[in-house]
């Protein structure tokens, strides 16, 4: 049976030679935390003012909605905290 050739390759291929690296600019993001901070204080304050005056306040029409109120502006702060990086 006839043999095959034997390739003579280099145990170590050096890599390309390297690349530029690009600079990433990320955007000024210091607006993040004080809103987050502020929607979770409104959100807060609005359902303890809710039950401090037993409903009256703060929209005496929206009834009960009012925590969902309060809490749609604590969901917000946690929406707004995924932009913090």
């Amino acid at each position: 049976m006839p043999k095959s050739r034997i390739r003579k390759k280099a145990d170590f291929t050096p890599p390309p030679a390297a690349r530029q690296s690009t600079t990433i600019n990320l955007s000024n993001r210091s607006w993040v935390a004080p809103v987050m901070l502020a929607l979770f204080l409104i959100g807060l304050a609005w359902i303890v003012v809710f039950y401090v005056t037993e409903g009256s306040l703060p929209i005496d029409a929206f009834g009960n909605w009012n925590i969902v109120v309060g809490f749609g502006f604590i969901a917000a702060g946690f929406g707004v905290s995924t932009q913090w990086k």
